[in-house]
């Protein structure tokens, strides 16, 4: 069995500021080895629930947080940035079963540091009419891959949201929202129990999960942070302008979909 544990900061027991998410301070540095905790804790849960090899995906901003020599040395490391499958990179070399460590609620979500991708560009994502976060999409590109979402770890908003679209997934709460940047949280050494606790269940039931599906060809509709962000957007030939602040595009695939958003996020940048 081979699993991906896909990791994100903001879901993270202890993380509430954006300044813990961002490179260049003590904050950042501080919670960075946070989230290489809770993938640890991951990969012990994936490997004492039977896997026989365990990839762990950095997921969060550059892609490039977590200190390769203080991961578990028995998991292979996915990092680095542009890559096409982006926060689930390594499910296509076969895998079995994914692990969302420390992932957060979508844009305009209730839960700590919600944002779906680029919170200066998103303020919401639709596919087919769906209005999904991170997981949600990323899940998407799972399914596609027909690989099911079997654990999640995050706030209590981040659960609430995700438990329709995972329902036999074993979720994590690592700690209670009480606004955009304030929470209850676990300790760092509870969560990572808990979480190396959930995903030795998850692989226990593994046979009941099944892949979080959307069939092509997918309509995606993306309201912007504003309408200077979608007139950018609409440089590229094929979107349509549906509001002052919404752009839709066709994509023959969630693959094809999620790639399209994360140009569109790398284009904000010309905006900041």
């Amino acid at each position: 069995m081979k699993v991906l544990v896909s990791t994100d900061i903001e879901g993270v027991a202890g993380v509430y500021h954006p300044e813990q998410t961002r490179p260049g301070n003590g904050e950042y540095e501080r919670a960075r080895l946070l989230m290489t905790h809770e993938a640890n804790a991951a990969i012990a849960g994936a490997f004492e629930g039977g896997a026989s090899e365990v990839l762990v995906n950095d997921s969060h901003g550059s892609f490039r947080n977590m200190p390769p020599d203080l991961l578990d040395p028995r998991a292979r490391v996915v990092q680095g940035k542009p890559r096409y499958l982006g926060m689930v990179s390594g499910i296509e070399e076969g895998v079995d079963a994914v692990c969302m460590v420390g992932y957060h609620s979508r844009a305009q979500g209730r839960g700590i540091l919600a944002h779906t991708i680029n919170g200066f560009a998103f303020a919401r994502v639709h596919f087919n009419e769906r209005e999904l976060g991170e997981a949600g999409l990323y899940g998407a590109l799972a399914g596609e891959h027909g690989v099911p979402v079997v654990m999640a770890s995050g706030d209590d908003a981040f659960i609430e949201e995700h438990r329709p679209l995972f329902p036999h997934a074993t979720f994590v709460q690592t700690k209670r929202a009480t606004g955009q940047n304030s929470g209850v949280s676990l300790s760092p050494a509870q969560s990572r129990e808990a979480i190396r606790a959930g995903v030795v269940a998850a692989l226990a039931k593994r046979g009941e999960a099944r892949p979080f599906v959307l069939p092509g060809p997918i309509a995606v509709r993306i309201q912007t942070q504003t309408p200077a962000i979608a007139d950018l957007f609409c440089q590229w030939p094929t979107l349509r302008r549906t509001a002052g602040d919404e752009v839709a595009f066709d994509a023959p695939t969630v693959e094809a979909a999620v790639r399209m958003v994360n140009c569109f996020s790398a284009m904000s940048a010309f905006l900041r």
